[in-house]
């Protein structure tokens, strides 16, 4: 199969896929939403299209990030932003754990896992931020 070269048709190309991925999206939340109506939310969750819609959208995140850095205008700091995300995330996930607590009394497990999930989901797309801004300032 021969690479294409022009770029008009790289572009409807790429038009086609993120149609297309649309489309799927659309059909997977369909099903999910069957599931949902007819098991209840547990049914939904337990589809393994539910694995696949989360994992889609996550990649979808990470992929969208890239470009937003590069399309930002002003160039950041990387280092300050980091710090500046890392500690909005701390408190987040501080606050979260600490109102997770407050229904069920005197037991915290509950409160680390919401608090410590949330520093590292938290955590994670800063640093990733930090290193595309990091390596974008070094080109």
């Amino acid at each position: 199969m021969k690479k294409i070269t022009d770029e008009r048709l790289i572009l409807q190309n790429l038009k086609n896929i993120r149609v297309l991925f649309l489309f799927q999206n659309v059909g997977i939340i369909g099903i999910l939403a069957y599931d949902f109506i007819t098991s209840g939310l547990s049914g939904m969750t337990d589809n393994p299209l539910w694995f696949l819609f989360i994992m889609t959208t996550i990649v979808s995140a990470y992929l969208s990030m890239n470009i937003s850095v590069n399309h930002e205008e002003e160039r950041h700091p990387p280092k300050k932003s980091l710090l500046i995300a890392i500690m909005v995330v701390t408190i987040l996930s501080v606050l979260l754990g600490v109102i997770t607590t407050i229904p069920e009394g005197e037991n915290m497990t509950d409160g680390i896992i919401v608090g410590g999930v949330t520093l590292i989901c938290g955590v994670i797309p800063a640093i990733y931020v930090y290193s595309i801004r990091k390596k974008r300032n070094t080109e």
